[in-house]
């Protein structure tokens, strides 16, 4: 059984399952394997490893800035690749890549399908393939049962949930807000996103949701997947590490924020 199936298996009827977005290869090439481990540690249940892209459709400054200094460290798919293996040798945590299409067309969409699957990625986020045109990949990930999880955001009609729902596996990420990643300001992201995932939760009924995008605080998590499966953080995490970063306690910042993001814990 595929990980990202088996986590959601074993979860808790009243527990929200926690994803971490943090971009692979920032703010060091060394240092994403032990933040995996470390938020692991924390409390994390998926994680969802960015592949940096230097013309991103889905991110917001946060995420392009971490993306731009990976990039400038020297960051590959290879690389990532083998960051995972690393991974997998001390961890079954589900991993998910989240990236655009043309890196991975750039590598081989059949290389990059039958590699990602031998070093034990469990899913593929690619906010760039409309859930209707996914026939570029959709072959080969299943060939190599790696699910795709499509996204679904407050402008997406109820036949597009329904699609969405029927063509993912593992999860339906659901965009809280109409826009790029990034955290959000006051109560904007609390205040709309009841009656979308009400709608999501009459359209979506094969997967469970996971909802992303602007959520910076365990109150914002609470809030926000009162009605979910679970909740995605990325910018957030980037945010905390481009404060702390290189100080010392940088990382133990970053574990201290995500402890607290999972239970609560000041």
């Amino acid at each position: 059984m595929n990980r990202l199936t088996k986590k959601f298996n074993e979860k808790g009827s009243n527990e929200k399952l926690m994803s971490l977005f943090i971009t692979a290869g920032y703010p060091t090439l060394d240092a994403t394997v032990e933040l995996v481990l470390g938020m692991e540690e924390q409390g994390a249940d998926i994680i969802e490893l960015g592949i940096p892209f230097s013309d991103p459709l889905a991110d917001g400054p946060t995420i392009q800035y971490s993306s731009d200094i990976a990039i400038s460290n020297g960051i590959t798919i290879d690389k990532i690749f083998e960051m995972v293996t690393q991974i997998r040798t001390q961890s079954e945590i589900p991993i998910v890549l989240m990236g655009y299409m043309n890196p991975i067309l750039r590598y081989g969409v059949k290389a990059f399908c039958e590699k990602a699957s031998a070093v034990g990625v469990d899913g593929l986020i690619l906010p760039d393939i409309p859930v209707d045109e996914e026939g570029i990949i959709t072959e080969e990930a299943k060939a190599n049962n790696i699910p795709i999880i499509y996204l679904v955001a407050p402008n997406t009609s109820d036949e597009r949930m329904q699609l969405a729902d029927q063509k993912s596996d593992g999860f339906v990420y659901c965009v809280s807000v109409t826009g790029v990643t990034g955290a959000r300001d006051g109560d904007e992201v609390s205040n709309s996103v009841d009656r979308f995932i009400e709608r999501v939760r009459t359209n979506i009924t094969k997967n469970p949701v996971m909802v992303g995008f602007g959520i910076k605080s365990y109150e914002d998590a609470t809030r926000i997947a009162s009605n979910a499966d679970g909740f995605i953080v990325g910018s957030a995490l980037i945010n905390v590490i481009r404060n702390a970063y290189p100080d010392s306690n940088w990382k133990q910042d970053l574990f201290s924020f995500v402890n607290t993001l999972k239970f609560g814990n000041k």
